[in-house]
Parts: C-alpha cells; sequence; structure tokens
C-alpha cells in the first residue's frame, strides 16, 4: 500500500479513487492509516459483507482465528463493474502501483 500512496496523485489525474476496506473496527483501521500516513481512505466491514461480496472472505485467517479479508485489489468503474482484479494470499505480494497505472490506462482505451 505505501506504492499507492506514494502514485495517488497520478491515480487521481487518471480519474481513480483509491480505498482500501478490512474487517477491522474503524478505531483499528483509522490507526493503522495514521501510522503509516496514508492519506486515501480506510474504511471498516466488521462483518465482512462487502468483503464477502467480492470474495475475498479468507475465513480464520486472523492471528486469533477470526475471519479476515484476503489481500487483494479491484479497479472498479463508474458504474460499479470491476473492471480488473487481483488476489493473493499473502500480504506481501501485491500488484506494484505503476502495473496499476498501466492497467488503468490500458482499461481507459478499450
Amino acid at each position: 500500500m505505501p506504492g499507492l500512496e506514494q502514485h495517488l496523485d497520478e491515480f487521481h489525474a487518471l480519474g481513480v479513487e483509491i480505498a482500501a476496506i478490512s474487517v477491522d473496527a474503524p478505531e483499528e483501521s483509522q490507526k493503522l492509516s495514521r501510522a503509516k500516513g496514508y492519506t486515501f481512505p480506510f474504511l471498516s466491514d466488521p462483518m465482512a459483507q462487502v468483503i464477502r461480496q467480492y470474495g475475498v472472505l479468507h475465513p480464520i485467517g486472523g492471528v486469533d482465528g477470526h475471519d479476515i479479508a484476503r489481500p487483494a485489489e479491484f479497479l472498479v468503474d463508474s458504474n460499479g463493474v470491476v473492471r480488473w482484479e487481483n488476489f493473493t494470499w499473502d500480504i506481501r505480494l501485491r500488484t506494484r502501483a505503476e502495473a496499476i497505472l498501466k492497467t488503468v490506462d490500458a482499461l481507459s482505451t478499450t
């Protein structure tokens, strides 16, 4: 996620808004966001309703055995259509911001 923050102006120039979502309580999400210096929204889904809708629930995957969100990135257009997605089981493996920007550019020409 640091890469997303570093390229936030480029995303905004392309009309892309960044948001993170987790099962953490709002206070925990905000604490993490402030600690890491993120300026994009961190959303809280403690009942995992949205997380389930996107198919990224990792049952009992949390340190204490509670459900968490599987690491993923999505590009959703203004009509709510998922245009691109990336899933992983390893929080350390994320698509680089530069690759996402290229994908946005490619999608905008189709």
